[in-house]
């Protein structure tokens, strides 16, 4: 939750075009301007565990928030004021939207080039859940003509991707190396897991067992 908000954030704001402006030497600020946060609207497709820790946090920005999931929780909905809608209805009105589902046949690729049409033009999209819920080509071709607006990722459809991946070359794209996890906590937090998970699997009652 907390590295969806770093690669918003560092989108919109244009920080890592701007460092690197200063390393140059140049301080002019043409091409930098962001828009404040507070008052937008942030769109979030699915409201599982990690998205709700960003719903609270997009909440604390004054940001209002939509949300779609195919069993969404209307009890936290309602605590946080989150409006649960459509998809298509997301896409319209989200001036960011922030990915947080898992792959499926189902949703393979569902930000293709029909979705990004009916998204308000300049969006931007991030994408810390996996890389294939987009369509490669697609979101490079809305990045280059400017229908939407920057994408951040963290995950690709291929990883490590080919030197020739669309979305490497696309403008106003940050690609991170799947970093979003990769905090002190949660490395030792991840550790001890595996510790329970093998002590239970010795004591003849497995936990955590993946069908």
């Amino acid at each position: 939750a907390e590295y969806a908000v770093a690669l918003m954030l560092s989108l919109n704001r244009k920080i890592y075009r701007a460092v690197n402006r200063t390393r140059e030497g140049n301080f002019k600020l043409k091409g930098l301007l962001g828009f404040d946060m507070y008052g937008k609207t942030a769109g979030l497709v699915g409201m599982g565990r990690i998205a709700k820790e960003l719903i609270k946090i997009l909440r604390g920005f004054g940001m209002h928030v939509l949300a779609y999931d195919l069993y969404p929780d209307h009890e936290f909905a309602k605590q946080y004021d989150v409006k649960v809608v459509e998809l298509d209805e997301l896409y319209a009105q989200s001036d960011i939207i922030s990915l947080h589902c898992p792959l499926t046949e189902q949703n393979r690729a569902f930000v293709n080039t029909s979705l990004l049409a009916r998204s308000a033009p300049g969006l931007i999209l991030v994408n810390t859940a996996r890389g294939a819920l987009i369509d490669d080509i697609a979101v490079a071709e809305a990045l280059q003509s400017g229908r939407l607006g920057a994408y951040a990722c963290d995950v690709l459809s291929t990883e490590p991707p080919a030197a020739d991946h669309p979305i490497l070359s696309a403008p106003n794209t940050f690609v991170t190396p799947h970093i979003a996890w990769a905090t002190a906590a949660a490395r030792g937090r991840i550790v001890r897991i595996m510790a329970d998970n093998l002590k239970a699997f010795l004591a003849g009652a497995p936990q955590n067992v993946v069908s």
